[in-house]
């Protein structure tokens, strides 16, 4: 009698547990990046009352199997459910979800914290911070091309006073159309920017016209007429910019250079490689924008693929330019990545860290903390740390929180089951004290 009452001790203590771990499930309901749990059952010892035995010849009689009675049940397990949560649009741009395996990781300069609550935001100092105050690592150092290197230790991510310094004109590549039917005497003009040393704005432009030839006319006089398929090129400074010394910057008319050439189907035949100006002074204060012996001058490329003379309407504009000046940090975005780009007030934008994922042989064996944060423990392996979207990794989904991960339904289901159960083991304690009483009864 008093083996039941243990076991039905012993199914509320394993009902009770299983019941908090449900109310600590739908507590959680919306708690961002929140993994559900699980409570599994297993037997307790059983006691053997009589022990097995084997079929003998010598009685004739066949085996009996043990009887065993059991002791009850305890918690086999509490596990924990990685599956992936819903996203939440919040369009905010250190709002971040995983979308796959994977934990962003934080710190508090002693220790490694791993979490899907992607809920970030900028403190006072410019660090990347979680919602506790934990600084998300990742990486920012650069190699000797200016790219973010991603291994070796993670660190916390500053993004406060960044700025990019000013970068000299090298290269500017045009796209457009020159129109085939423009008269002898017409030009197409172009002005665009260029940037010293110093970050310094300067204008020149672009002066296109037909190529024309001298030939003698029916009547001996000498008539003028465009060569088909070919346009002189003028580059000089803008009017307004006297601070260029350097004036004309190039001319087709001068020096034997070769004019812009097309085929008979408008497609560009030269330059193919771009036109070099191999030297622009300023008057600034400033190095030249371009020195021969440095950088190779300043290279201007009309793109073969787009670039053409066509019986259409003239246009013209960049495709792409490297120069530009000095710019302080406007704005962040982060990409699929993990990239957190910054966007300057000069409209370039650069790669200014990377963020950091780590992923788990055996998440399921993290270590719970509450504050939405998990630990490595002895069973779940180490951290296997690299970008977002390598080696299985998940990709994350800016803008966006992931969710809660519990079922309701399911939550709600089990509830009922784990109300019934504990409801059950109540009534064994009870009955099993009603046989008692009887017992002690037959005293009277």
């Amino acid at each position: 009698m008093l083996r039941s009452m243990f076991s039905g001790v012993s199914g509320l203590r394993s009902h009770q547990t299983k019941m908090d771990v449900i109310g600590n499930n739908i507590a959680n309901i919306n708690t961002v990046g929140f993994k559900a749990s699980r409570v599994t059952f297993q037997e307790v010892y059983n006691q053997t009352l009589k022990a097995a035995s084997a079929s003998t010849s010598a009685t004739g009689r066949g085996g009996t199997n043990a009887h065993s009675v059991g002791l009850g049940v305890s918690v086999a397990s509490i596990d924990v459910f990685h599956t992936q949560g819903g996203a939440q649009r919040t369009d905010k741009a250190t709002d971040l979800s995983l979308d796959g395996d994977g934990f962003f990781i934080l710190s508090d300069g002693a220790k490694n914290y791993y979490t899907r609550a992607g809920n970030f935001d900028e403190d006072p100092y410019g660090y990347l911070v979680a919602a506790n105050g934990l600084k998300v690592q990742g990486w920012t150092t650069r190699d000797s091309d200016g790219n973010i290197v991603t291994t070796g230790s993670t660190r916390e991510i500053n993004l406060a006073n960044l700025s990019m310094s000013p970068h000299a004109s090298s290269m500017i590549r045009f796209e457009g159309n020159l129109n085939s039917r423009l008269p002898d005497d017409g030009m197409v003009e172009y002005t665009t920017s260029v940037f010293d040393n110093l970050g310094e704005e300067h204008s020149i432009k672009l002066i296109f016209s037909r190529v024309t030839s001298e030939v003698m006319g029916p009547d001996g006089d000498p008539v003028i007429e465009v060569v088909p398929n070919q346009w002189d090129l003028v580059i000089e400074p803008a009017s307004e910019d006297s601070r260029i010394t350097t004036r004309p910057l190039y001319d087709t008319k001068v020096g034997g250079a070769r004019p812009i050439e097309f085929d008979g189907n408008g497609r560009l035949v030269y330059p193919l490689d771009g036109i070099t100006i191999p030297l622009i002074e300023f008057n600034n204060g400033s190095n030249p924008i371009i020195r021969v012996d440095d950088v190779g001058g300043l290279t201007i490329i009309f793109d073969p693929e787009k670039m053409t003379q066509n019986d259409s309407e003239s246009t013209f504009k960049i495709a792409e330019a490297d120069g530009y000046e000095y710019g302080t940090l406007n704005n962040i975005t982060i990409d699929s990545m993990g990239r957190v780009i910054g966007i300057y007030s000069n409209g370039m934008s650069r790669i200014d860290a990377i963020l950091a994922i780590s992923r788990f042989n055996n998440p399921a064996g993290l270590l719970k903390l509450g504050d939405n944060l998990f630990e490595i423990s002895a069973n779940s392996g180490d951290p296997i740390v690299g970008q977002a979207g390598i080696d299985g990794r998940a990709l994350i989904n800016p803008g966006a929180l992931e969710m809660s991960n519990v079922d309701l339904a399911g939550e709600f289901t089990d509830m009922i089951i784990t109300q019934r159960g504990f409801q059950a083991n109540s009534r064994i304690i009870t009955t099993s004290d009603e046989i008692l009483q009887e017992l002690v009864n037959l005293k009277r």
